[in-house]
């Protein structure tokens, strides 16, 4: 048996050195990969960082936002608002500014006339009672409200008995209740008028009211007057929806609202022409939409912004759709401010505000269409802004409805595909080309947000949105809120006459 050799001592060194060597491997496999980890987070970061600076740099110039959120804490107003205010800063004075609208008193026959005589005592000692009256020196006017306490009446029913033996009682007058003790119609009209027009909480409208008429009512009382009034003008509203959906134009959109149950978001849906406003309450969606009962049935133009559920099939009767050309604007707005340099959006937004321009002239002139020779250089500015558009946005590969596109896609594939729906209103100037009077008819419902906060049950909900769409209605009429409150109180609705515009509302 031969004996064992001793191992080469170099052996060992290299089974060392392939260890370290294997160490070393690992350590830089399990860097690499957290290398790549922290890769993917900071690339995640990234992309919520760009999303909330996006999400930041929304404004009432670039997007649907109203403008109400413009002054939202961390919110950029929009870049013409800035520009502006720099100006402002410059060159604005204090008071009146120039080509704004004032308001001035000028000397008129007085409803009454107090006068006013020296009293006390002369420096000769006598008094000035006893002196001799030498005339008017100075004459001042006042424009003031008088003191409005509150009355209390009581009606009287007398019996009467006619010749002929029988006896007859005095009917009760309108708007006093078969209630030995009630308040009177237009105190009722006051507490309506207070909440729903001009946004007061239900708490402040109590105490102004008794600050104001030394009336005391309770929280239950206002809210019977809501209730009340709501019961009173539902066949009104009836007939404005009626009115709307037989119209000829039409102006829809929809704001959210919170109402019922917390974590709930509802919607404020409207119909606006310009003549009539409805409101009703109810989810984004086209059952909503169907459930206020003029859709369905309107055969006119439908005025709206790119939501899709506006452009469904679903409306079988509309004549077509008007895309608001102000939301495109601030769309492209958005655009430009995503690509720093690019020419196409100023252009598309050169086209449609000429186009604009072009309607309001031709709006003046009486002509039916925006002419020709103005028409054409604008179509055509806008249709190469939009190819322009298409080539430097590729779409992002994906289904539809999934993928999300880059900034800008989606709009250029829409003034695209629905060219007719941009423009329809340059063939006709009864169409208008912003949808401005629904934007600015569901803005108080953002007001009255703000200031009352939610409301806990959509059935008071609606009751109010129809008491605006009664009062909305009647001032667009040129009645005032507080009379036709307070006919609606006596139990005489007003009621909206059916006339055909005269001529296209001028956003």
């Amino acid at each position: 048996m031969t004996d064992s050799l001793p191992g080469d001592p170099r052996d060992a060194l290299i089974r060392a050195q392939a260890e370290q060597l294997g160490e070393q491997e690992r350590r830089l496999a399990a860097q690499a990969e957290q290398i790549a980890t922290l890769e993917a987070m900071v690339a995640d970061l990234r992309e919520q960082l760009a999303a909330a600076e996006r999400a930041g740099s929304r404004n009432s110039g670039n997007s649907s936002m109203p403008p109400s959120s413009d002054d939202l804490p961390g919110r950029k107003p929009p870049r013409k608002q800035r520009r502006a205010a720099e100006r402002a800063e410059k060159k604005k004075k204090r008071g009146k500014q120039p080509g704004s609208p004032g308001a001035s008193m000028t000397w008129e026959v007085p409803d009454r006339t107090e006068d006013h005589y020296p009293e006390g005592s002369c420096s000769c000692g006598r008094d000035l009672a006893d002196a001799e009256d030498l005339g008017v020196t100075r004459s001042f006017q006042q424009e003031e409200i008088p003191a409005a306490p509150a009355e209390r009446v009581q009606h009287d029913l007398h019996e009467a008995r006619c010749a002929c033996g029988r006896a007859r009682v005095a009917a009760r007058p309108a708007g006093v209740p078969d209630s030995a003790l009630s308040a009177g119609p237009r105190l009722r009209a006051l507490v309506v008028y207070l909440v729903i027009f001009q946004h007061v909480p239900v708490e402040r409208c109590r105490h102004l009211i008794a600050d104001v008429t030394g009336a005391v009512v309770s929280d239950g009382f206002i809210h019977s007057c809501l209730a009340r009034a709501a019961s009173l003008a539902a066949e009104v509203v009836a007939l404005i929806r009626a009115l709307i959906t037989a119209s000829a134009v039409a102006g829809f959109d929809e704001t959210t609202l919170r109402s019922g149950p917390a974590g709930e978001k509802k919607y404020v849906h409207g119909a606006f022409t310009e003549e009539y406003s409805a409101f009703w309450l109810g989810a984004r969606s086209l059952d909503a939409m169907e459930d206020a009962g003029i859709l369905p049935g309107f055969a006119g133009i439908v005025v709206s912004d790119r939501y899709q559920n506006y452009f469904n099939p679903r409306w079988k009767h509309i004549a077509g759709n008007q895309a608001c050309l102000a939301h495109l604007l601030r769309d492209f707005e958005d655009c430009a401010e995503s690509y720093p340099g690019i020419i196409w959006p100023a252009q598309a937004q050169r086209a449609l505000r000429g186009m604009i321009h072009a309607w309001h002239a031709a709006l003046e002139q009486g002509l039916p269409a925006i002419p020709a020779d103005a028409l054409k250089p604008l179509e055509h500015e806008f249709r190469h802004a939009v190819l322009a558009g298409l080539a430097s946005v590729p779409r992002v590969p994906g289904p539809k409805n999934s993928t999300k596109q880059r900034p800008g896609r989606d709009l250029l594939e829409f003034c695209r595909d629905r060219r007719d729906d941009v423009l329809r209103f340059t063939t006709d100037t009864s169409i208008w080309p912003t949808n401005n009077i629904s934007e600015q008819g569901v803005r108080p419902m953002k007001t009255r947000q703000k200031i009352s906060g939610r409301l806990a049950s959509d059935d008071v909900t609606q009751d109010r949105l129809d008491i605006r769409s009664y009062i909305d209605t009647a001032r667009k009429h040129g009645k005032n809120a507080m009379d036709v409150l307070h006919s609606l109180m006596l139990g005489r609705p007003w009621r909206p006459p059916w006339r055909p515009p005269a001529q296209a509302f001028s956003p």
